[in-house]
């Protein structure tokens, strides 16, 4: 596999510089191989990505290299691909346990009969998180795995979850013809 290697010199004050290449450099999936020292796959969204970035150091009054690279033997390129997948397991992880943690509350607040509409704007806003964070992960995952397959199956378990909570909410709240909103009986005439 051919691979991309950024490498770059940042002043160390102001530290915004650094921490904002770091960011975007993380935020893309980039392996971080040492300090200054980044890899990606060498693909064509990849390649625009560092040039840009290299752009913005170069702006800065910073300096960079963008390299296109291959493993000089398979235990490298094992190793490389190691490294990206633990990256990727961390943040699968924490998705993971994170969503657990949203099975629960909806678990909690059906058993307390909590089908309000605070509730499900709450649980709403936190669905919403998720999926967010499962496509910003799913974004940087080059080689999807096993984990990949079991963020996607908890993620439709949430919104399985979700969509049964908020009929149980919607149900509760919409007024029938002889109720008033909150379900109240409405006075007979």
């Amino acid at each position: 596999m051919n691979w991309l290697l950024f490498l770059s010199q940042l002043p160390a004050n102001p530290s915004s510089l650094r921490v904002s290449i770091w960011r975007k450099l993380r935020a893309a999936g980039a392996l971080g191989l040492q300090n200054g020292v980044w890899m990606l796959p060498n693909q064509p969204e990849q390649v625009k990505f560092l040039e840009d970035l290299l752009d913005t150091v170069i702006k800065q009054g910073a300096s960079g290299q963008i390299f296109s690279i291959s493993p000089l033997n398979s235990d490298i390129e094992r190793d490389i691909l190691m490294r990206f997948h633990a990256d990727r397991g961390e943040e699968y992880a924490e998705f993971l346990e994170q969503s657990q943690e949203f099975l629960a509350e909806i678990e909690r607040e059906t058993k307390a009969q909590k089908f309000t509409f605070a509730e499900f704007e709450e649980s709403e806003q936190d669905l919403q998180r998720l999926t967010s964070w499962l496509e910003k992960i799913r974004n940087r995952d080059f080689f999807a795995g096993e984990k990949a397959k079991q963020a996607a199956a908890v993620m439709d378990q949430c919104r399985t979850a979700f969509e049964i909570f908020s009929n149980e909410v919607f149900n509760r709240q919409a007024p029938g013809p002889d109720q008033t909103p909150g379900g109240l009986l409405k006075a007979k005439k």
